[in-house]
């Protein structure tokens, strides 16, 4: 291939590109420019002063080298330095030290210096086809995208999306589904990154976004701003969770969400191959929000631990399953959606610890059964516990507002504390397990609990009256002695 054939009629080429590729006329004349200047920096040296234009009128990329006028006498180097009274000649006004541009014939640019100048050419095409490409994703990331899969590769499915394509990776497939190559698909724009292979991007069939767009995508209201989507959670394939509300009084989200007859959420199923999907009222209380999220389970009572966003859910004893779910599915899920770390108990089990806790804290000396349960329901559920607080906790507790009681308290419960450290006794413990108890239910469990704390409490006093009389035993040994003496 000569060079005439290279760089002749470079502006058919030029908008033939840009055409083709979707690239912006200027990025490939910029692109043909450097590969010229490249081609001819190859074949006269980098040392020479070369420049390349692109000729509008006449669609060809010109080339320049620039020298320093110089006086006659002082003419060294013919590659940078051109004498002045050769300069007068190109252009009568050259002065001393100025830069004189001639023109240079690309024909004589030979055949590696244009090969060189096609791949140049090429590979800045490509790079600016890759660029418009990446900017078009960036601007769609969060969106849902549809193609034809056409292969596998190390489990990832690989998406045809028309100018690139995408990858699904494996974690990011719900399980169980199966793809055959030109089979459509489509799914959520996870992320959109700029690789030295070109853009790479991430498509999620699994992603908690993918099932909010689906809702933006089918449901009118969601699209329009009327019922706004607070939050979901997935386990693909399986089950999800999805909170809403409504700015409009009128309007029913979960309704909306719905549809009639359930036409909106089945649509939406379907896609995600029979996903079962639970659309829920989001609440701006946190606990009745966790209540709504734990449906269809009944709710019995629920203590709050806003320090750690921690909640222990009680429920009768037959809901127990039906709240947790197939393999805790049902609070997981829950947790997620509403962000606090849930634990749920039936009420037998509730009962016992809250009996157990109770029994427990009343082995501080001077304790009553309600002031006991007040300091549980503050969410201390044993002496221990106390022994550990700091001052201003306690004094949150109703009875306790006062620094010298609260202080007080921490002080009988490390003076307790320390009285089971130094006989090397094992501390009573409070259960936290949820328990299935058969007949006599919560007052079974409480009962029982009940009776071991008082035999603990029954112990403790023995062991203490048995010091009380050990300690009397040495002191008149002690004094029968000295009488003697």
């Amino acid at each position: 291939m000569t060079t005439d054939n290279m760089f002749s009629d470079l502006s058919r080429i030029i908008e033939q590109v840009g055409k083709d590729k979707g690239i912006e006329k200027n990025l490939v004349i910029d692109a043909v420019v450097q590969g010229m200047l490249a081609a001819a920096r190859k074949k006269y040296g980098t040392y020479r002063e070369i420049e390349a234009q692109y000729n509008e009128e006449s669609g060809e990329v010109e080339l320049y080298e620039f020298k320093e006028v110089v006086k006659d006498e002082d003419f060294i180097d013919d590659e940078v330095e051109i004498k002045w009274s050769e300069a007068k000649e190109l252009d009568p006004d050259a002065q001393l030290n100025d830069s004189i541009g001639a023109k240079l014939d690309s024909k004589d640019l030979g055949r590696i210096a244009a090969q060189m100048a096609k791949q140049i050419i090429s590979q800045k095409v490509r790079d600016a086809e890759r660029d418009i490409i990446f900017a078009e994703f960036e601007q769609r990331k969060g969106e849902i995208a549809s193609g034809i899969a056409r292969r596998v590769e190390r489990g990832a499915i690989v998406v045809d999306l028309g100018r690139t394509e995408a990858h699904i990776p494996l974690r990011e497939q719900i399980p169980g589904e199966q793809y055959k190559p030109g089979d459509r698909i489509q799914g959520f724009i996870a992320d959109v990154r700029q690789t030295t292979r070109g853009p790479q991007i991430i498509m999620s069939r699994a992603d908690n976004r993918y099932l909010i767009k689906l809702f933006e995508l089918e449901v009118p209201e969601v699209y329009d701003g009327i019922v706004e989507v607070i939050s979901a959670s997935r386990e693909p394939g399986f089950r999800a969770k999805i909170a809403v509300r409504s700015k409009d009084p009128t309007v029913d989200p979960v309704g909306a969400c719905v549809g009639m007859k359930g036409s909106r959420v089945q649509t939406i199923v379907q896609e995600l191959k029979g996903e079962k999907i639970d659309i829920i009222n989001w609440e701006e209380d946190p606990a009745r929000f966790v209540c709504n999220a734990l449906a269809p389970a009944e709710i019995s009572k629920v203590f709050i631990d806003e320090n750690n966003k921690k909640m222990e859910i009680v429920v009768p004893d037959q809901q127990l399953s039906l709240a947790i779910g197939k393999k805790g599915q049902n609070v997981r899920l829950a947790a997620k959606l509403t962000t606090w770390n849930l634990d749920i108990m039936s009420e037998s089990a509730s009962a016992q610890k809250n009996a157990e806790s109770t029994l427990n804290l009343m082995l501080i000396p001077g304790m009553t059964e309600t002031m006991a349960q007040n300091i549980y329901q503050s969410g201390f559920n044993s002496f221990a516990m106390l022994a550990e607080a700091n001052v201003e906790d306690i004094m949150g507790i109703p009875g306790y507002e006062e620094k010298e009681k609260a202080q007080k308290l921490i002080d009988d419960a490390k003076t307790l504390l320390q009285s089971y450290v130094s006989q090397g006794k094992k501390l009573p413990t409070v259960g936290t397990k949820p328990t299935n108890v058969e007949s006599g239910g919560k007052e079974s469990a409480k009962a029982a609990a009940e009776q071991r704390l008082r035999e603990e409490m029954a112990q403790l006093k023995s062991e203490e009256a048995a010091s009380e009389m050990a300690e009397g035993q040495k002191n008149q040994e002690t004094s029968s002695q000295d009488e003697t003496n």
